[in-house]
């Protein structure tokens, strides 16, 4: 092992009592050398420098234990800016975002079914407008991205649903707007927000499985995200469950996503609304073109036979793919996020039912199965994550360390 240099040392130390003000909240310089075990002289210089970069402010005080009050301390959340964009709905969504992940301007701008150069564009039109939304200074830009990505080099290896092949999507966008990207699969990067933002974060391992047009579970393992030797960790939605089923967009037969996506429930409601004209999704939709998956979740809930045979059929499958998660990685907590989860508890239960009879009782009796907490910004939040993490140290390292700022003021 080589010596930490000085510049390394700063830099850890720098991060080190970011962090333990950033989790406090409000903290005095002296508990901040407690809790870092720096000493004060060096918590002070450190302090002095964050407060010179405005990342830092001055609150107010503790109670006086007799003596001079101490000075509480608190990161100022509007000192930095950063984007967030989720590219994995039926339209590109983005948003500024403080360093606290509130959301401060948002904008979507729809997808239309483009794909190929013509949504790579909507990416660069989709952040021109972010940029100009904000006068504070910007820390970064995180994505989230369907497809199986390199997170490394910022390269989209393949994304089904854009035709994208082997997109070089990081460092054009860096030369660009002459600023940090990052960027992740959205399954992964959702998996980061709820561990970062979400009611079960700090929980150590997790799992959280993203339904849109796509299928993928993002996995945190020891408070890491975990993207493999290969980067396609959590690629579920390309697991075949239906024998002789339908060819995937993939070019494989009977994919998860053909049956348990958001595309495949609406197609299969639009072919049950051309074949049942007593179908309750004719109160909900002019046309079967017209149903959407809010049209497909009233028409469950209210308990249109042809729809809920199809959708649990849609929620068995999807616990066959869980169950093997559950059986390979042995994790406690396990999410559901996008927009199919409108379904609500039932189809959760028919879920948690088919991964029960599909593994070990004992794991999946230990095994919680929920929806997410955070709802349709998680893509969004967790690609802020990705930015805080790498630029600023505040949460959990992930692979690829080598990828931080090496400086943060």
């Amino acid at each position: 092992m080589r010596k930490a240099t000085r510049k390394q040392t700063r830099v850890h130390n720098t991060r080190l009592v970011l962090k333990t003000i950033y989790d406090d909240e409000q903290i005095s310089r002296a508990e901040v050398a407690r809790v870092t075990q720096l000493t004060r002289p060096t918590v002070s210089d450190v302090v002095a420098d964050l407060m010179g970069a405005g990342l830092v402010e001055e609150v107010g005080y503790s109670p006086s234990t007799g003596g001079k009050p101490p000075i509480l301390l608190s990161v100022a959340n509007d000192a930095r800016h950063l984007i967030g964009i989720d590219l994995a709905s039926r339209e590109f969504r983005g948003a500024v975002v403080n360093l606290r992940g509130e959301i401060r301007h948002r904008i979507s701008l729809p997808l239309h079914n483009q794909d190929g150069d013509t949504a790579l564009a909507l990416v660069y039109n989709l952040i021109d407008n972010l940029v100009a939304a904000t006068d504070s200074p910007l820390l970064g830009i995180g994505i989230g991205t369907p497809g199986l990505m390199d997170p490394i080099h910022g390269v989209v290896r393949r994304a089904v649903n854009l035709d994208w092949r082997n997109l070089p999507l990081r460092s054009p966008l860096q030369e660009r707007y002459n600023m940090p990207v990052y960027v992740a699969n959205d399954s992964q990067v959702a998996a980061l927000a709820e561990y970062t933002f979400g009611e079960v974060k700090d929980a150590g391992n997790l799992v959280v499985v993203k339904i849109e047009n796509g299928i993928g579970a993002g996995i945190v393992l020891g408070g890491r995200l975990f993207y493999g030797d290969t980067f396609g960790a959590g690629e579920i939605g390309h697991i075949a469950v239906v024998e002789n089923g339908q060819r995937c967009r993939c070019g494989n037969v009977g994919c998860l996503e053909t049956v348990s996506s958001r595309r495949a429930i609406v197609q299969r409601a639009q072919t049950i609304a051309r074949s049942n004209p007593n179908s309750y999704l004719h109160q909900l939709a002019a046309t079967p073109e017209e149903i959407t998956i809010d049209a497909v979740c009233q028409a469950f809930k209210a308990g249109d036979e042809a729809v809920q045979q199809m959708v649990r059929e849609a929620g068995r499958y999807l616990g066959t793919a869980i169950a093997s998660l559950v059986s390979v990685l042995s994790v406690r907590h396990v999410l559901i996020t996008g927009s199919v989860t409108c379904l609500g508890q039932s189809w959760i239960d028919v879920i948690k039912e088919e991964m029960s009879g599909r593994c070990l009782q004992i794991l999946a009796s230990e095994t919680e199965i929920g929806m997410s907490s955070i709802g349709d910004d998680v893509v969004i939040l967790g690609a802020s994550a990705l930015v805080l993490t790498y630029e600023l140290g505040l949460f959990a390292p992930l692979a690829g360390e080598a990828l931080y700022s090496s400086e943060i003021v």
